[in-house]
């Protein structure tokens, strides 16, 4: 395959358009020009755009990377040279699928080119699949290593152990494989479901006869609980009999209390027949005891009124005098005793006689006999009534002292003073007295008017009597008259709940209450459909099971095909082994041929320093220079070497794997030296006689060594 131009809206590309020529192309351009998005663009063109791939937080889907920067719709074209055919691949967004939309027609007629589909584009016109392609014929300077893939295994074993590429030792392993699987694979093969089918079959009969089992237990009790169930009913029914009995006897006595309470009734109202009416007596009680609560009332405050105030009394020496009299003759006794306590006059007096002595001396002396005899009388009339006047005060103040029984005047009113107290208290309890007396005669007159308006000539007591005879017989008789309807509506109640109960219908040995019977039979109720429910489900699971003989018909079938799948099992076991030996014996060929084509590409862009190469399953390479003895692992190598060991396998896979697609290199030389970049653009430049190849780099060294 051979392409013409590619144009994309892609990514950074807008509407941009890509001219290659037949053989070597090398296109030097800076980075961020679009190299890595011009190879994604011819991957995603030829095999599609994986829609379903999700963004993550270290990488980004193709659908979001690629999305045109512009906005517009992906789309793309390839022009293209396949098998003689110019052919021309459309690519288009369709809805809110990117390139979803896929058109292939020859170039010049427009024509569809129907073999080609937007699934199989790349895998038609490359011959591999896309995983196949990225890792022979698309080669980046960032994944130069070859990594294992079954596609590309599968491919390169058939290839290059058997030269044909078709695939039909893979067929026919696959075959082998598969029909192993549907012999034992997990649980979907033929062998697993049979076996499965006879656990099932198995189960079932373990099953049913488990259900027969309790089928019958079920039937057992569901018999023992109606047993049960009967007992009970009829301890109802025995206790419902012994009831009514007891109602009739209650009936009875009932009957038999209502006749004599009739019977009062009547005895009562012909008592009170001829006596006054009921309201009557209880108006004359009301007033009677009215009137006899108000005279026991007046009779207890006569009890407590107090007896008169007696009037108080003179004391000595006042006894039988008025009180102003009295108060006359103790100010008088009270002046004569001050007097009487004055002794100035007959201290004068006897000062006055003492000094007329002593004049009528001095005159004496002067012989003045005359004036000397006139003051001593004097002198002697002043002494004696001196001294007489001295006496009679003490006379007298002796006698007030013995009438008033104290010598201090001050005190001889205070009795007075007292009398005049009490006789003022005396008065005024007199004058209560004599005002209480007043109105308990008033009031007593009034109330033996009432007595004589409510007994006559009667006595009270003895007309309360009466009406409280009378009151008494009314009340006895409505008494009597409330029983009376008391009882006949408990006898009719009685007569409406009494119901005819049949005897029980043989002999009753529990003991049980109603409540606890009628518990007991709610529960051998509850008990009985849950039985019925599990007997139910029993029988409707063992309908559903099948019958016994059915069911060890099939599994005797069962057992007859498991056998036969066994043999079969193990006769494409065998079958198998023989073919994994056979091509494991065909597989041993395949490395040395891919590894001396890898080592003749080493040994040029090398200039032969290097001679041996091998390749393990897994594609890791050993290798080892002219001077060394033994192979060695790439991380004894150089960066440079372990890309130019890398790149020769990748073009030796190419060569086998894609001989007739363009051959892509994404930077896959820049970390060759300037030699070996010389001479691997020599090895390049030789097979691009036989197929495309296109070259991306960012540096010019490629184009120069060229």
């Amino acid at each position: 395959m051979r392409i013409y131009r590619m144009t994309a809206t892609f990514g950074k590309l807008e509407g941009q358009t890509l001219t290659l020529e037949p053989g070597l192309n090398v296109i030097t351009a800076p980075n961020e020009w679009g190299k890595s998005t011009w190879c994604a663009f011819l991957l995603a063109m030829l095999y599609g755009l994986d829609t379903r791939a999700k963004s993550t937080k270290t990488s980004l889907a193709d659908k979001e990377r690629y999305r045109p920067w512009s906005g517009s719709p992906m789309e793309g074209r390839i022009d293209l040279n396949w098998e003689g055919r110019d052919i021309t691949i459309e690519r288009g967004t369709k809805g809110r699928i990117p390139l979803g939309e896929f058109f292939a027609y020859e170039t010049a007629s427009g024509l569809p080119v129907g073999e080609l589909t937007a699934d199989n584009c790349g895998k038609i016109l490359l011959g591999v699949e896309r995983s196949v392609f990225c890792r022979a014929g698309f080669i980046r300077g960032a994944d130069l290593p070859v990594t294992q893939d079954e596609a590309m295994r599968r491919r390169l074993n058939d290839l290059v152990t058997t030269g044909d590429e078709s695939g039909r030792g893979d067929r026919l392993a696959e075959s082998l494989k598969e029909l192993k699987n549907r012999c034992r694979y997990n649980r979907s093969g033929l062998l697993p479901q049979a076996q499965a089918h006879r656990a099932e079959l198995q189960g079932k009969l373990a099953e049913l006869e488990l259900l027969q089992t309790q089928c019958a237990e079920l039937k057992q009790k569901l018999t023992e609980l109606q047993t049960r169930r009967d007992r009970l009913d009829n301890h109802r029914q025995a206790l419902a009999y012994a009831q009514a009995q007891t109602s009739a006897r209650h009936l009875a006595q009932a009957r038999e209390e209502c006749d004599r309470l009739e019977e009062d009734l009547r005895t009562r109202e012909a008592a009170c027949q001829d006596l006054p009416p009921l309201e009557d007596a209880r108006q004359r009680l009301w007033e009677l005891r009215g009137f006899l609560e108000q005279w026991d009332a007046m009779e207890m405050e006569q009890q407590l009124i107090p007896d008169a105030p007696d009037e108080p009394r003179l004391p000595p020496p006042y006894v039988g005098m008025p009180l102003e009299e009295a108060r006359k003759m103790a100010a008088e006794d009270r002046q004569n005793y001050a007097a009487a306590a004055n002794v100035r006059l007959s201290v004068l007096l006897l000062i006055m006689g003492t000094l007329g002595l002593g004049a009528m001396g001095l005159l004496a002396a002067l012989r003045a006999y005359v004036p000397a005899v006139i003051a001593g009388s004097a002198s002697v009339v002043s002494l004696v009534w001196g001294v007489l006047e001295r006496r009679a005060g003490k006379k007298l103040r002796k006698v007030l002292r013995q009438k008033y029984g104290t010598d201090e005047p001050a005190r001889w009113e205070e009795p007075l003073d007292v009398y005049e107290s009490e006789l003022a208290r005396c008065q005024e309890h007199m004058k209560t007295y004599r005002e209480s007396s007043a109105d308990l005669e008033v009031r007593m007159v009034m109330l033996n008017k009432r007595r004589g308006e409510l007994c006559g000539d009667a006595e009270p007591e003895t007309l309360l009597t009466y009406w409280e005879h009378v009151q008494s017989s009314w009340e006895a008789c409505l008494t009597a008259r409330r029983e009376a309807h008391r009882g006949r509506s408990h006898l009719e109640a009685l007569t409406q709940l009494a119901r005819p109960v049949e005897a029980p219908r043989q002999e009753d040995h529990l003991t049980e209450s109603e409540e606890q019977t009628q518990a007991l039979l709610e529960q051998c109720r509850e008990e009985q459909q849950r039985l019925q429910n599990r007997l139910g489900q029993c029988q409707g699971r063992m309908d559903s099971l099948g019958r016994r003989e059915e069911l060890e018909n099939q599994l005797a079938l069962e057992e007859d095909r498991i056998q036969a799948l066994e043999k079969t099992y193990r006769a494409l076991t065998v079958a198998q082994e023989t073919l994994d030996q056979a091509r494991a014996e065909l597989q041993r060929r395949y490395a040395p041929k891919i590894t001396r084509r890898a080592g003749d590409f080493l040994a040029r862009m090398t200039d032969g320093r290097y001679h041996s190469l091998t390749m393990g399953q897994d594609f890791s390479l050993r290798a080892a220079a002219g001077e060394e003895g033994i192979l060695r692992d790439i991380q004894w190598r150089s960066d440079g070497t372990v890309d130019q060991l890398y790149l020769a396998m990748r073009l030796a896979v190419a060569e086998v794997l894609t001989p007739g697609a363009p051959l892509i290199l994404d930077d896959a030389l820049a970390r060759f030296d300037d030699r070996r970049l010389k001479a691997a653009m020599e090895l390049l430049k030789d097979l691009a006689k036989d197929r495309q190849i296109v070259c991306f780099t960012c540096q010019s060294r490629e184009k120069g060594a060229g």
